[in-house]
């Protein structure tokens, strides 16, 4: 068992030299909406991804009788509703209650965790983080400390296939082959190896330890001037856990789309949504083939639990992306025009107007230099340019390489082929 959590002890060392931010952390929410060029945007934490039915459709009428009728799937498996009417804040968050999605208000912007999606369905993963996720989300929502969190933070379960921690948390659980758990800060090179059971307690923990170090002035581990190994060593001596340095393996990305087989041969139904943005016809096909649950995955697509295959061609004819050939998997964009001001192009309607087959390198395309929920890990990076056309870089291991610009729509497809392919 975890030793002495809340036992008063040293912080961090790095705590009265922590960077501040020069702005309060503005990351919208179910209840703080924030006001786009479309409209009000609301941004609804899904922890770990998962909705039941009775959610999803409560989800899928809001969108429809509050906004403009879409959910947008974002990188960390949340929903944004876009368009809002004006004052309808108190209605949403109403409906929200109502369907349990904010069970706590004070919480709600910290509920941030990614979950392997498809833990418990295809045999792969050594354990089912379900009773990781559910356990964690009920310690944060009654840990005074974590409603301090800013709403950047982030939880990464992973089931121990390596897909979710490799998606840059700042606490990262990962189920190990011994029946133990390693949990991870930031890049932390070191892991403190806890027992399954104390698992969710020791992702807190390392949440407060966090609080701590940053003195409640930076949103990200990252962000601090400390290594992340002396968060690590304090949850250690905390807890009790025992310190160790395993080889820290990632097995890529997304599910693919399509039918996933289970052990038993039971199956489940991937899809994905083009640019994360689902339409209210598909929301329904999806609601409508569910049977208990969904999941919502980082990489905009929906998880569909135990049910037949025979329920993926009407899947498809909404239009959702079930073919693992698709050429827009791996393809990825911010909002853009019309909706943010911000955004120097349509990139929406660019990307889609250049989508080619091949594969490659993830693909991600961004209205201007914030690049809002573009992806960890390699990929080409597009970015609208001041004037017209897009700056197209190679991103490997953080830095960027191969770099072109075209202002000619014509040569945009093939410029971004070539720089998917590069040095393949």
């Amino acid at each position: 068992m975890l030793a002495a959590m809340s036992t008063p002890s040293r912080r961090p060392s790095s705590q009265a030299t922590a960077v501040p931010r020069d702005r309060a952390d503005a990351c919208p929410g179910a209840l703080r909406l924030h006001t786009a060029d479309d409209g009000a945007l609301a941004r609804i934490r899904i922890p770990g991804g998962v909705l039941s039915v009775g959610q999803a459709r409560e989800l899928g009428a809001a969108a429809g009788e509050l906004g403009d009728g879409e959910l947008h799937l974002t990188s960390r498996g949340n929903v944004q509703l876009r368009g809002l009417r004006p004052g309808c804040g108190a209605d949403l968050a109403a409906r929200l209650e109502s369907a349990g999605l904010l069970p706590s208000w004070r919480h709600e912007r910290v509920r941030n965790v990614v979950a392997s999606p498809l833990s418990g369905l295809d045999g792969r993963g050594l354990a089912d983080v379900r009773p990781w996720l559910r356990a964690l989300d009920e310690l944060v929502c009654a840990s005074e400390a974590a409603a301090r969190l800013s709403g950047r933070f982030l939880f990464a379960l992973d089931d121990g296939r390596g897909d979710v921690a490799g998606l840059g948390a700042d606490v990262t659980l990962r189920a190990a082959p011994d029946g133990t758990a390693w949990l991870r800060i930031g890049a932390s090179d070191a892991v403190a190896v806890v027992s399954a059971e104390d698992a969710p307690r020791a992702v807190l923990l390392a949440a407060e330890v966090f609080l701590e170090a940053s003195g409640g002035q930076v949103w990200r581990v990252a962000e601090l001037p400390c290594p992340a190994d002396e968060l690590l060593g304090e949850v250690v001596r905390r807890s009790g856990a025992v310190q160790a340095s395993p080889v820290w393996s990632l097995a890529g990305g997304q599910p693919s789309p399509g039918p996933v087989t289970g052990p038993d041969g039971t199956t489940s139904l991937s899809v994905l949504a083009p640019l994360g943005r689902l339409t209210a016809v598909q929301w329904a096909a999806v609601t409508a083939a569910a049977s208990g649950e969904l999941r919502l995955t980082p990489w905009r697509g929906v998880i569909i639990p135990t049910v037949p295959a025979d329920r993926l061609p009407a899947l498809e004819s909404s239009g959702l992306v079930t073919d693992p050939g698709s050429a827009w998997l791996g393809v990825g964009a911010c909002i853009g025009r019309p909706g943010c001001a911000k955004s120097r192009a349509d990139i929406r309607t660019d990307a889609a107007g250049s989508l080619t087959t091949g594969g490659g390198l993830p693909a991600y395309w961004s209205g201007c230099e914030r690049r809002c929920g573009r992806p960890r890990g390699d990929h080409v990076d597009v970015v609208a340019r001041d004037g017209g056309g897009y700056r197209i870089s190679v991103v490997r291991g953080g830095r960027e390489d191969a770099t072109t610009t075209t202002d000619n729509p014509l040569q945009l497809a093939a410029a971004l082929a070539a720089a998917r392919t590069h040095d393949q």
